[in-house]
């Protein structure tokens, strides 16, 4: 079953568990415009895989395959995020259901939901956390 986890939480199992990676499963135009997380305290790079491809958000019918190309196995701990938590969720079950067993979601994902402006990214989320990330 996968387990909802804070991105705090994350980024504490990233900073001290070996065997903990970050897959952050939103598009290229999210990582270009937004930003992505940045794992370098952590001694890590976070991996980028989309869950769904840009424009259209088709499904990436080649994301369990490309799980295992990064050489992810079994036994590692996966961590999934995406713009607010749903995506990233989809992907972590997927994942589990392929033999993963350690998988988790990132609730709120990078940005969260919007604040009462429209904003996100300032509520709830890796950014309003201020966890480090970076323009990529």
């Amino acid at each position: 079953m996968v387990e909802n986890i804070s991105p705090a939480q994350a980024w504490a199992a990233l900073r001290s568990d070996p065997k903990a990676q970050l897959v952050d499963v939103r598009t290229d135009a999210e990582w270009s415009l937004i930003g992505i997380p940045d794992l370098i305290d952590a001694g890590k790079q976070v991996v980028l895989l989309q869950w769904q491809t840009y424009p259209t958000m088709a499904p990436n019918p080649h994301f369990l395959d490309q799980l295992k190309e990064v050489g992810f196995t079994p036994d590692q701990h996966l961590y999934f995020l995406c713009r607010t938590g749903g995506r990233s969720m989809a992907a972590a079950r997927a994942a589990e259901a392929a033999g993963f067993s350690h998988t988790f979601n990132i609730v709120d994902g990078f940005e969260g939901p919007p604040d009462s402006a429209g904003h996100r990214g300032t509520q709830s989320g890796w950014k309003a956390e201020r966890l480090p990330w970076r323009q990529k």
